[in-house]
């Protein structure tokens, strides 16, 4: 039995070593390349709009820039009518905060108390206690993050010059990136890209229709059961709901401190009106309006979010979803090609 020799021609090393200098490349930009995965999104988002004005004769540049005035005055409108009270809810949670913290000390108290003299332990005020800590570091990275990453007028600016020409110039885009691949290859590309992008503009239009019915649900619910600071909490929700499984856990904590602050029953009422929500989220609006626009197996989802965090923190876990999106419609794509031609062959 001959022993298989196994060849690394200087060509073999030369491509190895190129692809992790590219990788290597794309790990020291990648600022720029996460700006430019966001613009993407954007792209996405409002693409489908572009080519419904441009079916009707309206250019792709006016078109577009319809579309941003509309885009800009529903942010303007939202603006308007949620800043003021939100505001007034925010300034009013500032000053009543060293009560609200004597409050969930006091009530975290009682419970070390009752499981002290029921014998349930001696170390549940001090894991609520981390707990508490830990909600409040993690709430104010990722409102830091938020700021540091989408603060910057120019990262702005940026993401929206370049949505625009990616929009505007869609078919010369997909020509560039088609024209990159060997001839053979070309045709195959172009479908890709566009699968790639009607899958991303699927989902970037659904999570934000996620994101408004969690707000909203959120809102309605925390005014009934009249918890203190529902508009902040509501936003608060809604905002989260863009990061997956951990978004929604997170949500329930300041409401729940704020609930149980003000009445122990309140508290509870709120944990069960967070979990009605939860429950509606992924039984009913899920179903409708995320239907298989990922196609994504929630264990994929989990792990894509736990390797986006531990790359880039709260921007990594934002786009985690998007970006294994765009990996599992190209390995699909691949192993589908693949079956396909070992059919053909077996013929």
């Amino acid at each position: 039995m001959k022993a298989q020799q196994i060849e690394i021609t200087t060509l073999t090393i030369f491509k190895v070593v190129l692809v992790f200098l590219a990788l290597w490349f794309l790990w020291f930009i990648r600022d720029i390349v996460a700006i430019l995965f966001v613009a993407l999104l954007l792209a996405a988002l409002i693409g489908p709009y572009a080519d419904w004005f441009h079916k009707r004769k309206v250019p792709r540049t006016i078109a577009v820039l319809i579309l941003y005035v509309i885009l800009f005055a529903l942010a303007a409108g939202t603006i308007v009518l949620i800043v003021p009270p939100l505001i007034e809810q925010i300034q009013q949670l500032t000053s009543n905060f060293s009560s609200l913290t004597s409050k969930v000390s006091e009530f975290f108290s009682r419970v070390y108390a009752f499981s002290a003299e029921k014998g349930f332990g001696g170390n549940i005020l001090e894991s609520a206690k981390s707990l508490q800590q830990g909600a409040q570091g993690a709430i104010s990275q990722i409102f830091s993050t938020i700021s540091g990453f989408f603060g910057g007028i120019v990262a702005f600016v940026l993401v929206l010059v370049l949505a625009f020409y990616m929009v505007v110039e869609e078919d010369s885009a997909r020509r560039f990136f088609k024209h990159l691949a060997p001839e053979q290859y070309q045709v195959y590309l172009s479908a890709l890209l566009q699968k790639i992008q009607d899958k991303i503009g699927a989902w970037m239009r659904g999570q934000l229709i996620l994101m408004i019915a969690i707000g909203i649900l959120s809102y309605v619910g925390l005014l009934i059961l009249g918890v203190n600071y529902p508009l902040v909490l509501a936003l608060f929700a809604g905002m989260l709901e863009i990061v997956p499984y951990i978004g929604p856990t997170f949500s329930v904590i300041p409401a729940a401190i704020i609930a149980f602050a003000q009445d122990p029953i309140k508290g509870v009422l709120v944990l069960g009106l967070y979990v009605l929500i939860q429950q509606i989220e992924n039984n009913v609006l899920v179903p409708a309006v995320m239907k298989r626009v990922t196609g994504l197996n929630p264990v994929v989802a989990i792990v894509a979010l736990l390797v986006g965090i531990k790359v880039a923190g709260f921007v990594g876990a934002l786009l985690s979803v998007p970006v294994a999106t765009v990996l599992m419609v190209v390995l699909q794509d691949f192993f589908s090609d693949n079956k396909s031609s070992e059919s053909k062959n077996a013929v």
